[in-house]
């Protein structure tokens, strides 16, 4: 059964969380002036030159993202961070919000949306009535050019670590958005995120790993401390001789005087079950690398691992 087209603003604008094109309504049979006298009476507020909003009041981040997208024009959608927040991605929030749009618009600015042109396939990767890109190209475009390539490893581990996607379908959607920038670095992380690393640290000790000869660690390996309490390690090595090598790899967040304190408690219930425990910073992993592996051949890692 055939859906029926809308016919009255209100019904378009409803669906739009209030915001409507000029263009929705002339299609609709209410020209210029009958939006313009709406506006002249502040029943409606001008939101750019081709969209108004049928409340009054400051908009809230929903009519943000609907006013960029009817902004912006047909073929456009919700991109970049936004489109994440709109998946459910948590801690990477940005206030501005990222609209896509085919390359070679002339485009006047909107306070609080970021246009960015681009020739990939928009309404492909698009789903839902406020276009949104899906989880998977949404977060490899925005790590593909976003400045820093830890940052960009880092979104994709939280996409994956928060149940938005999986590293196989992130791989899949790498196919169709060739060519990508940061490629082949992604593949290579992504495969270390199917295998266990759930943080950005994690994936630092993999790479350190490859980079130093070193065995990879078992990653997120429940435990038992010397109380009885489990505990998820980060990296952890099972060597020949029976012993068991620990690292923790400590982020900014380890500094606080709470977390500094839980973490010396846990080290000292885990060496108390007779494990080896080395500690070091995500920035030791990722600037000095070979600092860290050299500690870990000192207590045997890589000469007597099983």
């Amino acid at each position: 059964m055939p859906v029926r087209r809308a016919t009255t603003w209100r019904e378009v604008a409803g669906a739009q969380c209030g915001l409507i094109a000029r263009r929705q309504l002339v299609e609709l049979g209410y020209h210029d002036h009958y939006t313009d006298s709406r506006v002249a009476a502040e029943q409606w507020q001008l939101v750019s030159e081709v969209v108004v909003c049928t409340t009054t009041g400051t908009l809230t981040r929903e009519q943000l993202m609907w006013a960029g997208v009817l902004h912006a024009g047909r073929g456009s959608a919700i991109g970049g961070l936004t489109a994440l927040e709109r998946r459910g991605l948590r801690n990477w929030h940005r206030d501005e919000i990222t609209v896509l749009l085919p390359k070679s618009h002339n485009l006047q600015p909107l306070e609080g949306v970021r246009f960015v042109e681009t020739r990939r396939p928009i309404g492909l990767f698009a789903t839902g009535r406020l276009p949104t890109w899906r989880a998977e190209p949404a977060a490899l475009l925005c790590a593909g050019y976003t400045a820093g390539a830890n940052t960009a490893l880092g979104l994709l581990a939280a996409v994956v670590q928060q149940r938005l996607t999986t590293p196989g379908r992130l791989l899949e959607d790498m196919r169709r958005l060739h060519p990508l920038r940061r490629s082949k670095l992604f593949r290579a992380n992504l495969q270390d995120v199917a295998a266990g690393s759930h943080s950005l640290a994690e994936l630092g000790v993999a790479r350190m790993c490859r980079d130093q000869g070193l065995p990879l660690p078992d990653r997120q390996v429940r435990r038992a401390d010397a109380s009885g309490r489990d505990r998820y390690l980060d990296c952890v090595w099972h060597l020949a001789d029976g012993t068991i090598v620990i690292l923790e790899v400590d982020g900014g967040f380890h500094m606080e005087v709470g977390h500094w304190e839980s973490d010396i408690r846990r080290e000292r219930d885990l060496v108390t079950t007779g494990a080896v425990v080395l500690r070091c910073t995500s920035r030791e992993v990722r600037d000095v690398p070979e600092r860290v592996a050299a500690s870990l051949r000192a207590v045997g890692v890589g000469r007597s691992s099983a």
